[in-house]
């Protein structure tokens, strides 16, 4: 039997990259480089470093991460766990970094070495863009590397980098990218940072399938129309959940548009103004991604699965999951329970 390939609607394609017969892939890896210094923000950088492991869980081979120290020795984060680093800074070309991040911390010594002001300004000198996590930009700043840029650091010391650097402009936001310079605040700045990164430095589509991947809650109410509507409207947030409430037994268009005092007509403009889709497409690919996420990490049966999911059929089922996946839901990947 033929099975005509079906693709997933934008909203969609991304939450299910990774698991698609043809994901995507990057002929040249991004390197990101990470220079641990003693007491670093181990949550900064864990976030940060979550990003690029799911990026390559997603495509592989489409980052390459180095962890640096100064004498490549193990380094003491701020949670009192040592992390020991992978790469020393001589075995490497730091000229081929894509981004070098400067990993600092609360505790993080004031005192900037002479080896890591020199390190920086070289890292300068080459197009290679450099980054700071927690206070990472205080270092970045006293070697001179954020005049005239607009920058994130800890509110600890956000006054003494002002003050320290005065042609930096030191904001009050947890993350800031300005041109090649890219710092974050916070834990959560870390991470929004690295997505920035995957966006600005891989794909556009690699960075939405991680956020797919890591923050399911919020990727889900984004709207195709980014720059001018960063979030789906409230109506349409709450079609959105009575689907997701609703998937063994799907509402019908009239019964949905109902619940929320819209017609037929309003609620398939709301899908297709925002969404760039239909209201019965967006509810099909809501119940497969929610399918593949059964079988993946339950021990249900695939026709347990099929009656959870709304399909009355295994046939219509099996079907229709090959079409997306590229193999049927008995061949699916099943993690141990």
């Amino acid at each position: 039997m033929t099975i005509t390939t079906r693709t997933f609607s934008h909203t969609f394609k991304e939450r299910n990259l990774g698991f698609m017969a043809q994901p995507i892939t990057r002929p040249k890896p991004s390197r990101v480089g990470f220079l641990l210094l003693e007491n670093f923000s181990l949550p900064s950088f864990t976030q940060a470093l979550d990003v690029l492991v799911t990026a390559n869980l997603i495509a592989p081979g489409s980052i390459r991460v180095h962890t640096f120290s100064h004498n490549h020795n193990e380094v003491m984060s701020d949670l009192a766990i040592p992390i020991r680093p992978d790469t020393p800074l001589t075995d490497v070309r730091l000229c081929d970094l894509d981004i070098m991040v400067v990993c600092g911390g609360l505790r993080a010594a004031r005192t900037v070495p002479g080896w890591l002001t020199a390190l920086l300004k070289r890292l300068a000198r080459f197009p290679v863009v450099l980054g700071g996590l927690w206070n990472g930009a205080w270092y970045l700043g006293s070697a001179g590397l954020l005049d005239g840029y607009r920058c994130a650091i800890h509110p600890e010391q956000r006054i003494a980098l002002a003050e320290r650097v005065p042609h930096a402009l030191v904001t009050h936001d947890a993350l800031v990218l300005d041109r090649d310079r890219l710092t974050a605040a916070s834990p959560a700045g870390a991470f929004e940072m690295m997505l920035q990164w995957l966006n600005i430095g891989c794909s556009h589509a690699l960075a939405d399938a991680v956020l797919d991947t890591l923050d399911h809650d919020q990727s889900k109410f984004r709207s195709v129309q980014k720059p001018l509507q960063p979030k789906v409207s409230r109506p349409l947030r709450e079609i959105i959940k009575l689907m997701e409430a609703n998937l063994e037994e799907p509402l019908s268009p009239g019964q949905l548009s109902q619940a929320i005092g819209l017609s037929v007509r309003q609620v398939q403009r709301l899908f297709k103004d925002q969404l760039d889709t239909t209201p019965q497409k967006y509810y099909f690919q809501l119940r497969i991604t929610e399918a593949r996420r059964l079988i993946q990490n339950s021990n249900a049966s695939i026709f347990d699965v099929s009656i959870a999911c709304g399909f009355v059929s295994c046939t219509h089922f099996s079907r229709s999951y090959s079409a997306f996946f590229g193999h049927p839901p008995s061949k699916e990947v099943r993690y141990e329970i």
